[in-house]
């Protein structure tokens, strides 16, 4: 006889049989949990309700489990930082007027924040353009979104322009209405 049909002929093995009882139960509790334990809760749940039936059941094993079920956890997004904008009678009058052209440079400066995530959380990033040469005069980057902020980046870049001898006597530094 060959080894196909022998293995056909036998018997479920302990393991087999096993994972056929803990196929139910995963589903049942992945159920019972609104649909929504990964495999680090499952394995716990599992474990706690199921486990003087089972004994200790492996993580490992909830994982390969619960791949073969084809489920899955929710992730919970990364929520986005909000910023408050400045009542609108605190805020400077809008002398551009959403024209963003300036006839030369150092006319004109727009600026604006940015958050990148990374592993440990927010970045926050302002950059200030000089909007004739689409340029960046000035830049900060900090893990916090604070005034400070954007009045850095706004002093490196006169300093910038201050170092190189340059005319910033008619500039128009513009903003949104966040934190800036």
């Amino acid at each position: 006889m060959s080894s196909y049909y022998a293995y056909k002929l036998r018997e479920p093995s302990a393991r087999a049989l096993r994972d056929r009882e803990l196929l139910v139960v995963i589903k049942d509790v992945y159920e019972a949990n609104y649909s929504c334990y990964g495999v680090r809760k499952m394995w716990k749940a599992v474990n706690r309700e199921y486990g003087d039936r089972f004994g200790n059941i492996a993580r490992c094993t909830i994982e390969r489990l619960m791949r073969q079920l084809g489920i899955d956890g929710i992730r919970r997004r990364r929520k986005r930082p909000k910023t408050a904008s400045a009542r609108a009678e605190e805020c400077p009058d809008d002398l551009v007027e959403r024209e963003f052209e300036a006839d030369g440079p150092n006319c004109l400066w727009v600026a604006d924040i940015t958050y990148v995530p990374t592993r440990s959380g927010w970045v926050y990033t302002t950059f200030i353009l000089d909007v004739f040469h689409r340029e960046i005069v000035g830049w900060q980057v900090t893990n916090h979104m604070r005034e400070s902020l954007a009045r850095d980046a706004l002093t490196m870049a006169l300093a910038a322009k201050f170092r190189a001898g340059e005319d910033v006597s008619g500039l128009v530094h513009h903003s949104d209405r966040g934190v800036q």
